[in-house]
């Protein structure tokens, strides 16, 4: 047995900037280093020192490609972290253009505060070098004291729930887990989340933990007829969508229902150079897809086309959208509308009555996607006051996140000999729900730590 302390550096009572540090044996080792974002896509909080010395972490292991997750990598770098990144071979993909896009939308809002950006391109490359993939399902030594196994956490493509054993002289010790996001399986492109069944101690996701999605054929329902009803308006559907699994299952979702007559056939526009690189990533990891899915592409055809799909990456082409006449549907980033070309078209279409935004990711308290879902009736955007009249709905049903219910079924695995759950990556109302839940319904030993935690942990 070997004690570990376990520091919580980032991702508990808010959802964003994942960043966790087991120490003991002489090794640390950070689990995620994502970006705080808020009603900024970089909130000020990103700018303070980490509560660690970069240069004296040996791994870092990455559940998944979200910025929230990924962000600030590069800043470790720059400030003299030179270890091992390790992540799944699709995380790595996405992360390498997550990263690289993000630059663009630091360095802006950093010239708009009269601040240096928080990290160069060169910082970015340099990240990239140290980057080395793990397969699922493959135990692997790692520093020579411990074995980490990547499980399918069916989040996003590549998403991984990391096991972490601690091995003395030859023998596994005590386990601890880090799930990372968890998927809302059953999902229309991904296979299930996979379960924990061996664990000492495991540190949850609580995006959800107070609330319950629509059923899979409730969302689609409502996705139809929130289409049917705008179309019928003449209006403009704006999706702001995340470039990374939500714009995927839009286009396959939209592709289902024009291919069986459940929606007319209108244009349709991916509005985001990110999302179109990314859904070409997905185009060439057909394994990672569930199997309904791989039957549909052996089948022949692309999911992520149809004829009414327009991809627009130039800037030119983005605003040529406006000329094509209603009914029509734009997606386009970013998914809490802080960013990104979506702000273009809800300032153009938020006024009019006829037309409908429709939410379908999670949005974090104090970002744009948040106030209009609060049902604001005029924001600011781009330095104007834009009044809105159009409709705004949100399905959750559409969410990359297990809901409440999701994730005490997935508790409801754990071991019983397991000695802690620390729910964490949700609001703070969110995560004291869950663990409310997870001891009244499971027995299990929940908490929910607050940031700069330090516990003591035995493996």
């Amino acid at each position: 047995m070997q004690n570990f302390s376990l520091s919580f550096c980032g991702g508990v009572g808010m959802v964003t900037g994942a960043n966790f540090l087991l120490s003991g044996a002489g090794k640390k080792i950070l689990i995620d280093c994502g970006l705080i974002q808020g009603c900024k896509f970089c909130e000020d909080r990103n700018r303070e020192p980490f509560p660690y010395d970069p240069k004296s972490i040996n791994a870092l292991f990455i559940t998944h490609a979200h910025i929230d997750h990924i962000g600030r990598i590069p800043l470790l770098v720059r400030e003299g972290f030179t270890g091992v990144i390790y992540s799944t071979p699709a995380t790595r993909e996405l992360s390498e253009i997550m990263l690289i896009d993000s630059l663009g939308v630091l360095q802006k809002e950093a010239q708009q505060d009269g601040l240096p950006p928080l990290f160069e391109r060169t910082d970015v490359e340099k990240a990239l070098t140290l980057w080395r993939t793990l397969p699922y399902h493959e135990p692997t030594s790692i520093l020579d004291i411990f074995s980490v196994n990547f499980k399918d956490a069916g989040h996003i493509l590549g998403s991984a729930i990391i096991e972490i054993t601690y091995v003395e002289e030859g023998r596994e010790g005590g386990t601890i887990v880090f799930t990372g996001d968890l998927g809302n399986s059953p999902s229309p492109l991904l296979r299930d989340t996979e379960l924990v069944e061996n664990a000492d101690y495991v540190v949850m996701e609580s995006v959800y933990g107070d609330r319950v999605h629509e059923g899979i054929n409730e969302r689609t329902e409502k996705l139809a007829h929130i289409i049917k009803e705008t179309v019928a308006r003449k209006g403009v559907l704006m999706i702001p969508a995340f470039s990374i699994e939500r714009t995927q299952i839009m286009l396959y979702e939209l592709n289902n229902l024009m291919e069986t007559g459940i929606i007319p056939n209108i244009p349709v526009f991916l509005d985001s150079p990110l999302a179109i690189a990314v859904t070409d990533i997905y185009r060439h990891r057909v394994k990672l897809f569930n199997e309904g899915v791989r039957e549909d592409i052996a089948k022949g055809g692309d999911i992520f086309d149809f004829p009414c799909l327009r991809l627009t990456n130039t800037t030119e082409e983005s605003k040529a959208i406006n000329h094509v006449p209603p009914p029509k549907i734009i997606i386009a980033g970013a998914g809490m509308s802080h960013g990104g070309r979506i702000q273009h078209h809800e300032r153009r279409y938020l006024p009019y009555k006829e037309n409908t935004l429709l939410l379908v990711g999670y949005q974090a308290a104090g970002s744009l996607g948040r106030i209009l879902q609060d049902g604001a009736s005029e924001i600011y955007l781009q330095g104007e006051r834009v009044p809105v009249r159009a409709h705004i709905f949100s399905l959750s049903g559409y969410s990359a996140h297990r809901d409440r219910e999701g994730l005490i079924d997935f508790a409801s695995h754990f071991p019983e000999s397991i000695k802690k759950v620390f729910v964490t990556m949700g609001e703070p109302k969110s995560e004291l729900f869950l663990v409310q839940r997870l001891r009244d319904y499971l027995d299990l030993p929940a908490t929910a730590p607050q940031q700069d935690d330090v516990v003591s942990i035995t493996l």
